[in-house]
C-alpha cells in the first residue's frame, strides 16, 4: 500500500512538472495580436513563428526522442526545463521579431525533450496494474498544460500590467519550482547507459508495433492539425472579424479546446481504445463543420462549440492513440516509439498552419480557414474509414 502511494505521488508530481513545461509552449497564443502591434508583422509571420516551435519539437524528438531510454528520464526532463527557462528569458527580453523566433525555438526544444520522456516517466511511476489510469494522467496533464498557457497569459494581459512580460516571469518561477521537484523525484530507468550511446533516430517503430501505430498516428495527426490552427490564428480571427479584443476571452476560447480534450480522454476508459479512435475522428469532423460555420457567418456562438466538440474528438483520438501505441511497445523502446507518434502529431500542427498563413494574404483569413477545413475534412473522413476497416485492437 505504501508503495502504491509513493508510486502515485511520483506519477502526479511528474505530471505536474510536465504540465508546467507545456504551459510555457502556449503562453504567446493570446498575445500574438499585441506582438503584431508592437513589431508590425503580418499573419503569415504569426504562423511561421508558430511553425518554428513545431519544427523544433520534431527536431528534438528525432535527435533526442530516445535519449531518456539510455541516460534516464530525469536528466532529459532537466534539459527540457532548462530550454523552457531560456525561452521565457527570450520573451522577457524581446525587442523585435528575432527574439520571438528564438523563444519559440527554445520552447519547441523543451516540448520535444519532454513529450516522450515525461509521458514514459508518468506511466512508469504508477503502481503496477494502473497503466490505463497513468496513461490518462500523462495525456491529461499534457493537454491541461497546453490549455493553461493561453488562459494564464490572457488573464494576465487583460488584468495586470506588463502584458508582454509578466506571463513569462510567472512561468519562469514555475519552472524553477518544477526543477526542484524533479531533482527530488526518483529515476524510473534501471539500465542506464552513457550519453554517447544515444544516436539520432529516424521516425520509425518496431515491426510488430506498426499495425497499431499507423491508424493511431493518423488520428493524432488530424487532431493536432485542428489544434494548431486554433492556437495560431484564432486570436487574430476573433479580433479582426468578431471584434473580440479582450485577451482573457481570446485565451479562454483557445483553452476551451484543450480542456475539452481532457473530457474526451476521460471517455476512452468507457468506450474502449478500439472505438475511441473512429469516434474521435467523428468528433473532429463535427468540430471542423462548426468551425466552418463560425468562419462563414462570423459567429462567436459557433466558435466556442467548435472548440468544445473538436476538443472532445481530439481527446478521444489522442488518448486512444497513445494507449494503443504504448501497450504495443516494449519498455526499452517506449519513449522512442512515443516520440515517433509525437513527430507525426507535430507535423500535423506545423504543415497546415503554414498553409493557412500562406493563403491568408491572397484569400483572407476566413477563406484560408475554410480551405484548411475542407482539406482536414477529407483527411479525417479517410482516417475514420481506415480505422473502421482495420480497427486498433483493444488489447496489446
Amino acid at each position: 500500500m505504501t508503495g502504491d502511494r509513493l508510486g502515485w505521488r511520483a506519477c502526479l508530481l511528474g505530471g505536474a512538472v510536465f504540465a508546467v513545461c507545456m504551459t510555457g509552449t502556449t503562453l504567446p497564443t493570446p498575445l500574438y495580436p499585441l506582438y503584431q502591434q508592437e513589431f508590425g508583422f503580418s499573419e503569415l509571420t504569426v504562423t511561421v513563428v508558430y511553425a518554428v516551435y513545431a519544427f523544433a519539437v520534431i527536431g528534438a524528438l528525432l535527435l533526442a526522442g530516445n535519449a531518456s531510454d539510455a541516460v534516464g528520464r530525469r536528466p532529459v526532463l532537466l534539459w527540457g526545463l532548462a530550454c523552457a527557462a531560456a525561452s521565457a528569458v527570450c520573451f522577457l527580453l524581446a525587442s523585435d521579431i528575432a527574439w520571438l523566433y528564438a523563444g519559440r525555438l527554445l520552447s519547441g526544444l523543451s516540448a520535444g525533450l519532454f513529450t516522450g520522456a515525461a509521458t514514459a516517466y508518468v506511466m512508469e511511476s504508477a503502481p503496477p496494474g494502473r497503466a490505463s489510469r497513468a496513461t490518462f494522467v500523462a495525456t491529461a496533464v499534457n493537454m491541461g498544460g497546453l490549455g493553461c498557457g493561453p488562459l494564464l497569459a490572457g488573464i494576465l494581459a487583460e488584468c495586470a500590467p506588463w502584458p508582454l512580460r509578466l506571463p513569462y516571469a510567472v512561468h519562469l518561477t514555475l519552472v524553477a519550482c518544477s526543477a526542484a521537484v524533479l531533482l527530488w523525484l526518483p529515476e524510473t530507468v534501471r539500465d542506464l547507459r552513457p550519453l554517447h550511446t544515444v544516436r539520432p533516430q529516424r521516425p520509425g517503430v518496431p515491426p510488430h508495433v506498426r499495425a497499431v501505430f499507423g491508424p493511431a498516428a493518423t488520428a493524432a495527426f488530424v487532431g493536432f492539425a485542428l489544434f494548431g490552427v486554433f492556437t495560431s490564428v484564432s486570436p487574430a480571427f476573433l479580433a479582426q472579424y468578431l471584434h473580440v479584443t479582450d485577451h482573457a476571452v481570446s485565451g479562454a476560447v483557445v483553452a476551451t479546446a484543450f480542456f475539452a480534450s481532457i473530457a474526451g480522454q476521460t471517455a476512452v476508459g468507457r468506450v474502449g481504445v478500439g472505438r475511441s479512435l473512429p469516434l474521435g475522428c467523428a468528433g473532429l469532423l463535427a468540430g471542423l463543420a462548426l468551425l466552418a460555420g463560425a468562419l462563414h457567418w462570423d459567429s462567436l456562438a459557433l466558435v466556442v462549440p467548435s472548440a468544445l466538440v473538436g476538443g472532445v474528438g481530439q481527446g478521444l483520438a489522442f488518448r486512444g492513440a497513445l494507449t494503443a501505441v504504448s501497450r504495443a511497445s516494449p519498455q526499452d523502446r517506449r519513449a522512442a516509439v512515443i516520440s515517433s507518434l509525437f513527430v507525426v502529431a507535430y507535423a500535423g500542427i506545423s504543415v497546415p498552419v503554414i498553409g493557412v498563413g500562406l493563403l491568408a494574404e491572397p484569400l483572407g483569413l476566413e477563406n484560408a480557414g475554410l480551405v484548411f477545413i475542407a482539406c482536414m475534412a477529407v483527411l479525417v473522413i479517410s482516417a475514420a474509414g481506415y480505422l473502421l476497416r482495420r480497427p486498433v485492437p483493444a488489447e496489446a
